[in-house]
């Protein structure tokens, strides 16, 4: 066969070919290369390589001669290998002669190679985490070596670009850390208080540090540790006034991280020393609240708010401001003198003296004597008939007999030493004299005198004395050419007095001073009975503390969120009142398991809305001088209306003024009959520069008594009187407005004139016939 002669030889390859391909191009790198020999050579077309044939189920590849001579070839993609579709591909190649000549006719085939041809990855892909939102939870306090453990992925097909080899937290500052495991731990331990939750954002990178496009967002949250305490309480605790007991912790309850507890007590305080004298009380004047508390009446008011005919305290400071009791301030220079209508006579063996008083160390190294309430002589021999005084935080009462009554040796000086006269708080100090006993009560508890020491009693002489409030008076006479009389106060007193009261008899009781001093505000329990039996609990009799014991965590918290906050009075003083609740409890077998921490809230007193007062009446009133003489009702269409309807008013004082010169003795004078006041709680004071009506009484009864006030003249000099009236309530805490009323006067022809006109206005009418009887058919809010 001449064709087998002209080609003896089939072409040879390698039996077998390692490739690699790099993905998304078309050349395929083979190990060793692609090249067919022919032992034909160099005879044309027997020894030369015409083509490379690629068997294999679909295989992308293709193979072409790049020199028939040489026999070199090349293997090539048909198309994109995408690597992560498929990473290796095995196929069979043959190659094939030229034959024997043109047209190929008696080509011979080589054996059959093996190809392998892997892919080679391109980093497309970009990891991608499994979640993009991760939680995990600590205890605070806790150090973790792993918290939680975050994963990324990658898509490509290569180890070296599918692996993640790093994490990394982007977040500025965090206390945390990241392995290149994906394990998040916290780098210091962490506080609940402080931050509760932390937010940390963390990104991948593969092994080609292709970083993630998307970072994957932790939540850290920080569990607390369980801390005993009280929980469901809030700090600020407003209270408005009138609206009666409020609840101070409705949702509390205890915390005690521990099983069951054994035993628990719980105190709660009430500090209200902000308001006024040591806790809201009645601001009515103490010589009214005598009368209140049942105390006979016939108390003197030392130190009443400066008023009408009560002006010897108008220069002293006042001290507290408008929304406190009223209160002075003596820093050793101040001192009122009681003028001699005020001063009670009639003290015998059995008086009362009560004051408030605040009180410090004295300054300096020699303390002086500071006289709180003087009885001495005005002239010549000084001698002190009784005093107060305080001395080295000693109270001493002097009181000397007169040498009428005995001529023997009597006790004369009680000297009582207490904390109370120097801690610089408010207490109620009352000195009961039932000579020769003298027994001291300070805030209702009664002290004996720790010395006593007796003295001669004196003399009793025709010389006048003076009372005096703050310090001692002493008269000096000044032996020259001239007898001249100089007066001068000392043992001046540095301290807050209020309410100071002088009364002769004793005060009957303990329940009337434990009245007097009462505090208008403190802590309650509403329905205590639901409690009594789980639960013993002790209120203080001032009300400012409540303790509670028991062995019932739930009914403790019961307990307590049943104590309330009361003030009882009309116009509290505003601003907070401090609470502190502190606690102890035992549990099984144990003396104190845990420690509670003290609590610390305040109560708000809010802004009381003020009552008005107002007066209204005629503003002129003319007559004649004539019919002055049978006196003339000032005020007889006097209504007094207080802005605040809804809660009913008293008032405590009604000042009438005679403004211009003071009335004449003998010739003119205010008039009150007696018995316009029965049935009342008022009395009246009078003098020559007005009329002073007071006692704790409501606004119609004041109305109804003003009303029947009547101004007398036996010889009108005057042309134009000028009265003023005004109202206080709470101790001249409010006052009304200033209403004004003139008198017109007329003499002698004028006087005829006006009454012969006087049938055509008819508003004279009444005016000009004091006689018309003065219907009492208009009262107010009682």
């Amino acid at each position: 066969d001449s064709t087998s002669d002209l080609n003896k030889h089939k072409p040879w390859i390698e039996s077998s070919y390692h490739g690699v391909i790099t993905e998304n191009s078309d050349v395929v790198l083979l190990d060793p290369p692609l090249v067919a020999l022919d032992k034909d050579a160099p005879v044309p077309y027997a020894g030369e390589i015409c083509g490379f044939h690629v068997h294999g189920l679909s295989a992308p590849f293709e193979a072409v001669v790049l020199n028939r001579t040489s026999g070199e070839g090349r293997l090539r993609a048909r198309g994109p290998i995408d690597c992560e579709r498929q990473r290796e591909f095995t196929f069979i190649i043959q190659a094939r002669d030229c034959g024997t000549g043109p047209e190929g006719h008696g080509e011979k085939r080589s054996h059959k190679a093996v190809v392998h041809v892997e892919v080679g990855d391109v980093n497309e892909f970009s990891p991608v985490f499994g979640q993009l939102e991760y939680h995990g939870s600590v205890t605070e306090g806790k150090v973790y070596d792993s918290i939680l453990q975050v994963q990324a992925s990658d898509q490509d097909c290569s180890p070296q670009y599918s692996q993640i080899c790093n994490y990394q937290i982007t977040s500025q500052d965090t206390a945390f850390a990241i392995d290149r495991n994906g394990n998040i731990r916290n780098t210091a331990s962490l506080n609940f208080d402080k931050k509760s939750h932390y937010k940390i954002h963390v990104t991948a990178f593969d092994c080609g540090q292709k970083r993630a496009a998307q970072d994957a967002v932790v939540h850290i949250h920080v569990q607390p540790i369980c801390k005993p305490g009280w929980q469901g309480w809030s700090k600020l605790i407003d209270y408005e006034p009138g609206t009666g007991s409020k609840l101070l912790f409705p949702k509390m309850h205890l915390e005690t991280c521990v099983g069951w507890v054994s035993w628990i007590r719980t105190t709660v305080e009430l500090e209200t020393s902000g308001a006024g004298r040591g806790c809201d009380r009645q601001s009515h004047s103490e010589r009214a609240l005598q009368k209140l508390c049942g105390a006979s009446s016939g108390s003197t008011d030392l130190l009443p708010a400066p008023s009408g005919v009560f002006n010897w305290t108008a220069t002293l400071v006042a001290d507290g401001g408008r929304d406190s009791d009223l209160s002075y301030r003596f820093d050793g220079r101040q001192a009122a003198k009681i003028p001699d209508w005020v001063v009670p006579q009639n003290l015998t063996d059995q008086f009362t003296i009560t004051t408030w008083m605040k009180h410090g160390p004295s300054p300096g190294q020699r303390a002086e004597k500071e006289t709180l309430l003087c009885n001495s002589d005005k002239t010549e021999m000084n001698r002190h008939h009784y005093s107060l005084y305080v001395h080295n935080c000693r109270l001493v009462f002097l009181l000397r007999t007169d040498y009428t009554q005995t001529d023997s040796f009597r006790p004369a000086e009680f000297h009582w030493k207490l904390e109370q006269i120097c801690d610089k708080e408010w207490h109620y100090y009352v000195i009961s004299v039932d000579f020769p006993v003298v027994t001291l009560y300070v805030d209702g508890v009664t002290y004996d005198p720790y010395l006593v020491t007796d003295d001669w009693p004196i003399h009793s002489s025709q010389i006048d004395l003076q009372l005096t409030v703050g310090a001692c008076w002493q008269g000096m006479v000044n032996n020259g050419h001239k007898k001249t009389t100089k007066t001068t106060g000392f043992g001046y007193f540095r301290g807050s007095l209020s309410g100071l009261t002088i009364r002769s008899g004793k005060i009957a009781s303990q329940k009337i001073i434990s009245c007097l001093q009462t505090c208008k505000e403190g802590l309650d329990i509403t329905s205590p009975e639901s409690l009594r039996q789980r639960i013993k609990f002790h209120l203080n009799p001032a009300q400012s503390l409540v303790v509670m014991e028991g062995e019932d965590l739930e009914q403790m918290n019961a307990a307590l969120r049943k104590v309330s906050y009361i003030n009882s009075r009309q116009f509290p003083t505003k601003g907070a009142r401090h609470l502190r609740i502190s606690t102890a409890v035992q549990c099984f077998g144990e003396d104190v398991c845990i420690s509670v921490p003290d609590i610390e809230a305040v109560v708000m007193v809010m802004q009381p809305s003020e009552p008005r007062i107002i007066i209204t009446g005629a503003e002129h009133l003319t007559v004649p001088a004539s019919n002055l003489a049978l006196g003339l009702s000032l005020f007889r269409d006097l209504h007094i209306i207080s802005a605040l309807k809804e809660i009913a008013h008293n008032l405590d004082y009604c000042d009438i003024m005679v403004l211009g010169e003071e009335l004449r003795a003998g010739l003119e004078s205010l008039e009150l009959h007696h018995s316009a006041l029965l049935g009342k709680h008022l009395e009246y004071a009078n003098s020559s520069t007005g009329m002073s009506i007071y006692g704790v009484d409501s606004i119609s009864h004041y109305t109804e008594v003003i009303r029947q006030v009547r101004y007398q003249s036996r010889q009108a000099v005057d042309s134009v009187r000028t009265f003023r009236l005004t109202c206080s309530e709470l101790n001249g805490r409010y006052t009304s407005d200033q209403y004004m009323l003139q008198v017109n006067i007329l003499h002698g022809e004028e006087a005829f004139e006006h009454v012969n006109h006087a049938m055509a206005p008819p508003k004279y009418m009444q005016i000009i016939h004091p006689t018309v009887t003065e219907s009492n058919s208009y009262s107010l809010g009682e």
